[in-house]
């Protein structure tokens, strides 16, 4: 039976106290985007940047989430940070994906070098219900920027993962976080993880990671800045156990 660990608390501090290694880190860190000036990047909240006038009041609340207001330097040092506490952790051979948009793209490459994986790719996901603009190209897809620690670990059952993800994200009440990532897409990336390892999120949100890795048969060890959303990963991920169970 797959089990679950949950951290409250700033990642940069409980990174360092954890010792126990992990096969892969999934995560969807901050994207201290949202913006073509510093102003735009650094004035509004992450629910002013990521949700429409509607969103915002669309009759539950998400709650805000810190960390959205480093310039490209601050953001580049301390993504940097965490992921090589991610490094520390990760089992020769494991995975590190790590989600990000259009324009943090470079910026994610690098982190995920200096941190110290091999770069080994980008994927892609493609989001269908995104909202069109007029005269724009249309912003319909994030990525996924991947890495080893090493040479790639394949075991015994390799899988054989696309590099193309589609899923929407959550609406309603099954939309309990901002940024939210769809289950299915996340179910298909804990897969990277041998059946009966464990996947570390350090920016768990909602807790999406820790139910796909689940529902998949992997551990999961998270860490939630925010106690109000720490308190709704316990809940999912408690209800998920016992469904299990």
């Amino acid at each position: 039976m797959p089990n679950w660990t949950l951290h409250t608390g700033d990642a940069l501090t409980l990174l360092p106290a954890l010792d126990t290694p992990v096969d892969a880190v999934i995560c969807d860190p901050p994207y201290n985007s949202g913006g073509r000036t510093m102003t735009e990047r650094t004035a509004r909240t992450a629910r002013a940047k990521y949700l429409t006038e509607a969103g915002r009041n669309h009759g539950h609340d998400l709650g805000d989430f810190t960390g959205e207001n480093r310039d490209q330097r601050s953001y580049l040092a301390w993504l940097s940070l965490i992921l090589a506490e991610c490094h520390r952790l990760t089992r020769p051979g494991g995975a590190a994906l790590v989600f990000t948009d259009w324009r943090q793209l470079p910026v994610t490459t690098d982190a995920l070098q200096a941190a110290g994986y091999t770069w080994r790719g980008i994927a892609v996901w493609h989001k269908p219900t995104a909202r069109p603009q007029p005269g724009r190209l249309r912003q319909e897809c994030e990525f996924i920027v991947w890495g080893s620690n090493g040479p790639v670990f394949t075991g015994d059952e390799p899988v054989y993962l696309p590099g193309h993800f589609t899923g929407s994200q959550p609406r309603g009440a099954r939309r309990r976080h901002i940024t939210q990532k769809p289950v299915d897409v996340m179910r298909e990336l804990v897969r990277i993880v041998p059946r009966g390892g464990t996947v570390l999120d350090p920016f768990t949100g909602a807790g999406t990671t820790g139910v796909a890795a689940l529902e998949e048969g992997r551990s999961f060890v998270g860490i939630e800045h925010s106690a109000a959303y720490s308190a709704v990963t316990r809940e999912r991920l408690a209800s998920v156990q016992v469904s299990l169970a």
